[in-house]
């Protein structure tokens, strides 16, 4: 058929995925393999497009297509849609191309009406069974349909049940749940002030409407733009014959894992509920019972499901996460994808299934995303550390996490956006908390299993969190927590340990995490298969140890300017800086030579043999001053109060020569090789002592080849000059103790016009450091902290720009002088080094453009090595 946008499950398979979304496509798969699938269709992710093109109207050609499809689901069952003896009832599920869990909508037993559920009733001789199903219908379409909030509909629930003194939904009878249809019935009425729609056509019609719409809605823009998935891509509408979980004790629906998703571990993870629908396991309305526990309740479709599992997990080669429902002793399975899981689970999975033939090691490199690698990196609790142990939770996503108690998702964004680090309290999360979750520090809820909405979003952003804690109370209204008889407030602090659900009163110490055997396996592949180096940014030997205990193969920038700021630096600095005179800098810079001696030995120590790259002094010099407008309110101070004219004396002289200092514009005034250039007597001091270093190193029979960078260069002039000051300073030092060493003079490339020049200064250089944090600012004309704090937010939610570009490098623009500065340093200078420094050298996404370029290495922060190294691997095996 032409402009085809329904599509029977019959019709398709897993490699439609772009069109039936990934739902649909693996429902295609399921029913193509003869698994035991309820029947059903799906609207297409072409059809979603249309309609947003045609401003959100259903049109009638697809209004046919969807009533062909209806009438293949009537003759597959023997029911008709709207039968008033034995309705045919159905389910309407969102399915994006990418798996989004949570984050759009769902209308679960559509079809019924106040005369359906009577058929309903009669044809399944279970009154309260119908009626249970009708009054979920309507909470859900009206809260996803009709905008009716579901808060509600939940507080007459609650009330129906505290009125017959019974604690679980399960424990209402037939007669009750009449009744609190007819209340739910009334709640739509007041609402929208229009009755309960009963015409199933227009139910279903509608509800695949409101799906299409959910891909617009708040919770999915903020996933998409969290996991950076595209928006054009419009969702899939699945539509599904009921089975129901909830017929009896004989039923049941759950959500399993082939693997255990938190940790890897090759076992059956999941949860299940006895005479339940899906949503209530999902949403964590009911706390459910561990997977393993249904081979007390139902043996033989355990056995069933488990085969199942091993099947499907064999077929798609990597962890399905299945839903599942039981009716009356037949299983029926709902969907599967590929499971979401934590970082330790994704790399001992891969390890694993590579070491069992499943994948191979190329393969298993490529189903860990580097960025994931973060979450190893989590602290965790000190073992030596007596927390005061307050309560016990289901361990829903691992890491340890301490933070003020918050109770709503709006104020944790806001103090979260002051820096005050919080813990998200919650009787359960919804997708409309997704921002509370990205701001908190972890999550705790009191309902819910460790496949509910909190436990799924937490362990996909690496946040800990535990769910199902019933010790707890809490009263959001109150904003209370109570655990026993003891009582938390908002802004209290908590300590929550996601590895084993255990929750703490108070601060807890946290401490490195100890990486895992498939960790190191994992990391071993990467670096057989990659091309790039890969370096750390470290200033101190404590850095650089991190650095190579994470895979580091050398230091790529090492920023001396740190090494001035500490307190009993800070005063000979500002002397050296100061001095009104050659005689008086001399002195300052005496003091300081010893003092960079010893940072350079020990740095060297660490990296033990490993290429050491070495910035010289690059920010402006006012930056080690007392700030000017301090200075100002103490004159003021002193001149009002003129008790102490020697100190008033001295402060003023101070703020003359800060104000003389100060500049318009510091970032492209007097800093880097210019500052150099000036007052050469500083880069002199700091190449003795990186030489000294040296020497030291080479006596104690360490094989060190320092790289002295020049920062800031833009003319091939400055190279010239400032290369001869390093190698008189190498030569003196050589000579002075009586040895001879290698060493390095490079540049680091951070304005366009040396881009442009790159031919010209690689005559002088003998490697390039790709400053790409200042040639993104110079290129793009902004100020970084202006630019974030003021405009950068708004550009891209306007997709004005596609990414932060001080983020992820801006490949035509930044990109395109990094290539041109490449080519042309390699046209001048053959085996000339090039490399990267800023902080795009931890970025996936900018280490794959580091490779196609040809550069030899990148250098991140020590905690990002893990990850550089794998994105290197990627970048590699994408780009064969």
């Amino acid at each position: 058929m032409e402009n085809k946008n329904v599509y029977l499950f019959a019709e398709g398979n897993a490699q439609m995925r772009e069109l039936l979304g990934g739902k649909g496509a693996n429902l295609a798969e399921m029913t193509r393999i003869g698994l035991p699938v309820p029947t059903g269709f799906t609207v297409s992710t072409d059809a979603c497009r249309e309609y947003f093109k045609r401003e959100q109207i259903i049109w009638d050609e697809l209004r046919e297509e969807v009533m062909v499809a209806l009438r293949t689901l009537e003759v597959s069952t023997g029911k008709r849609f709207g039968d008033k003896d034995d309705p045919l009832l159905v389910s309407v599920r969102s399915g994006s191309v990418f798996s989004m869990p949570g984050m759009m909508d769902t209308v679960l037993n559509l079809g019924l009406n106040d005369e359906t559920v009577v058929g309903l009733a009669k044809a399944s001789g279970n009154e309260r069974f119908a009626y249970d199903c009708y009054r979920r219908f309507i909470q859900m379409y009206s809260d996803v349909v009709l905008q009716v909030d579901h808060f509600y509909f939940e507080r007459a629930l609650e009330e129906k049940k505290r009125s017959l003194d019974v604690k679980y939904d399960t424990q209402l009878n037939g007669e009750a749940l009449q009744e609190l249809v007819k209340e739910y019935l009334k709640i739509v009425l007041k609402e929208t002030k229009k009755p309960f729609p009963q015409d199933p056509l227009d139910q279903l019609i509608l509800s695949i409407q409101a799906v299409f719409d959910s891909w617009h809605n708040q919770r999915a823009i903020v996933y998409r733009q969290i996991h950076k998935l595209p928006d054009h891509l419009g969702t899939a509408v699945n539509v599904q014959i009921m089975v129901f979980g909830n017929l009896g004790d004989d039923s049941g629906t759950g959500v399993a894992f082939t693997r255990n998703p938190s940790d890897g571990t090759n076992k059956l993870y999941g949860e299940f509920l006895v005479n339940a629908q899906g949503e209530d396991v999902v949403a964590g309305i009911r706390t459910p019972l561990d997977i393993a526990k249904m081979a007390d309740h139902l043996p033989t479709i355990y056995t069933q499901f488990t085969e199942l599992c091993d099947l499907l997990e064999k077929h798609y080669r990597d962890v399905q996460d299945i839903e599942f429902t039981v009716e009356r002793g037949t299983l029926y399975l709902l969907q599967t994808r590929t499971g979401k899981r934590t970082a330790a689970a994704a790399v001992k999975i891969a390890v694993n299934m590579a070491e069992e033939g499943v994948l191979t090691k190329e393969e298993a490199l490529l189903r860990v995303d580097p960025a994931q690698l973060n979450q190893l990196l989590h602290r965790r609790m000190d073992p030596d550390a007596k927390p005061e142990f307050i309560a016990k939770g289901l361990p829903a996503s691992p890491g340890a996490a301490s933070g003020e108690i918050v109770f709503d998702a709006d104020e944790a964004d806001r103090l979260a956006s002051e820096g005050v680090k919080i813990i998200l309290v919650r009787p359960e999360t919804t997708p409309d908390d997704i921002h509370g979750i990205v701001a908190a520090q972890g999550v705790l809820t009191s309902r819910g299993g460790m496949t509910s909405h909190a436990a799924v979003v937490a362990r996909g952003m690496g946040k800990s969190c535990i769910s199902g804690c019933e010790d707890i109370k809490i009263n959001v209204a109150a904003k209370t927590m109570t655990v026993g008889d003891r009582v938390f407030k908002e802004r209290d602090v908590l300590s929550i340990d996601g590895s084993n659900g255990e929750v703490y009163a108070g601060m807890v110490e946290l401490i490195d995490p100890v990486l895992s055997d498939e960790f190191t396996t994992l990391l071993e592949w990467t670096d057989a298969t990659k091309d790039l180096g890969v370096r750390a940014n470290a200033d101190t030997p404590e850095d650089a140890q991190k650095a190579r205990q994470f895979g580091a193969t050398g230091i790529g920038l090492c920023r001396t300017e740190h090494m001035f700021m500490s307190q009993e630096r800070l005063p000979v600095v500002q002397q050296m800086i100061l001095a009104n005179n050659e005689e008086e800098r001399d002195s300052a810079l005496a003091k300081l030579l010893p003092m960079q001696q010893s940072d350079f030995e020990g740095i060297f120590r660490a990296m033990d043999g490993f290429p050491v790259t070495i910035r010289l002094l690059d920010p402006p010099l006012h930056e080690f001053l007392p700030n000017q407008e301090d200075l100002l309110v103490d004159v003021t101070l002193l001149q009002e109060r003129g008790n102490d004219p020697q100190q008033l004396r001295e402060k003023e002289e101070l703020l003359k020569q800060v104000r003389g200092l100060h500049e318009y514009n510091p970032m492209l005034g007097h800093r880097g090789c210019r500052l150099g250039l000036v007052t050469p007597a500083i880069y002199r001091m700091q190449a003795l002592a990186i030489f000294r270093a040296a020497a030291t190193l080479l006596a104690e029979g360490s094989n060190i080849v320092p790289e002295i960078m020049i920062p800031l260069v833009g003319h091939v002039t400055e190279l010239k000059l400032m290369r001869a000051l390093v190698v008189q300073a190498a030569e003196d030092v050589m000579a002075e103790a009586g040895c001879r060493f290698e060493y390095q003079v490079g540049t680091m490339i951070e304005l366009p016009r040396a881009c442009v020049t790159a031919d010209q200064i690689a005559t002088y250089a003998d490697f390039f450091s790709f400053g790409t944090n200042d040639l993104t600012q110079t290129t793009f004309g902004y100020s970084r902290d202006d630019a974030e704090g003021k405009f950068l937010l708004h550009y891209l939610q306007q997709k004005i720009l596609p990414e932060n570009p001080f983020a992820v490098l801006d490949r035509e623009g930044v990109g395109s002088l990094v290539k041109m500065a490449a080519e042309k340093g390699r046209a001048t200078k053959p085996a000339i080094k090039l490399g990267i420094c800023g902080e795009h050298g931890g970025d996936p996404s900018s280490i794959e453009f580091c490779h196609l370029v040809g550069l030899h290495y990148v250098s991140c922060s020590p905690f990002r090595v893990p990850i550089a190294r794998l994105a290197a691997a990627h970048a590699k095996l994408n780009n064969k």
